[in-house]
């Protein structure tokens, strides 16, 4: 119990003393909240009275996970007109879909493929709080749900779409908004580095170093009639 005492104290310590007064004397009952900063000593200092923005915190700090939960994957406004599917579940997903578009690629030096800006496909994205499943589409639109699937063709995804984020870390909160969570998640993913291929199959009909080579080279619209179709539609990798 010492260790466990002494291992907490290390890790918590007290930075903040809020004192509630009360006149009993007047009917209404009035209250007065009073804030103390905690010095290196434990020791109470700086009274003043309890500001809106420490108020904001301690709110924030009382409410429990559940109340969190509860916010996650909640869109502040109308719903983005990209997004498929939402499953605001503690262990749910979204689904979304981004249209081609110019992206910053990072490639590892070992392919021999310049990092740069290219053009990429069209994009669906299918995301839980600590996974990431990419599929690329035939057409610059929309999908419906029979719209047919391509690979995504991209290194570093294995054949089911699941994307290696390899020492990428994820850091999602449990009260993430819908449109921060899409915002990060296309960071992750935008922002790591090409390294391998995964799962031994082929995510395009065309050697995809040579295709990735020439986009960045080129700077051409992403050339869709390389796109490969595998099983399943749209429909098929909804919860």
């Amino acid at each position: 119990m010492k260790n466990i005492t002494n291992l907490l104290s290390n890790i918590y310590l007290p930075k903040k003393a809020i004192v509630i007064f009360s006149n009993f004397l007047d009917c209404e009952n009035k209250h007065y909240a009073e804030a103390f900063d905690i010095d290196k000593n434990g020791k109470p200092v700086n009274a003043h009275p309890l500001s809106e923005n420490e108020c904001a915190k301690f709110a924030d700090t009382l409410r429990s996970d559940n109340d969190k939960r509860k916010d996650f994957l909640k869109s502040k406004n109308i719903l983005p007109e990209n997004i498929l599917y939402v499953d605001q579940q503690e262990d749910g997903c979204a689904i979304w879909y981004t249209p081609s578009q110019r992206a910053r690629l990072f490639f590892l030096k070992k392919l021999g493929i310049p990092s740069g800006n290219a053009y990429v496909p069209p994009l669906v994205w299918k995301a839980s709080k600590d996974q990431l499943h990419l599929y690329a589409l035939e057409e610059n639109k929309k999908p419906k749900e029979n719209t047919p699937l391509c690979y995504a063709p991209f290194f570093n995804i294995h054949g089911d779409g699941r994307v290696c984020m390899g020492t990428v870390d994820i850091e999602l909160e449990n009260d993430c908004c819908l449109e921060e969570f899409i915002k990060s998640w296309e960071a992750y993913f935008w922002d790591s580095y090409f390294s391998h291929a995964l799962d031994n199959y082929s995510p395009a009909s065309i050697n995809i170093v040579q295709l990735w080579t020439e986009q960045i080279n080129t700077k051409r619209k992403f050339p869709l009639e390389f796109l490969k179709r595998r099983n399943g539609k749209l429909k098929d990798i909804l919860p």
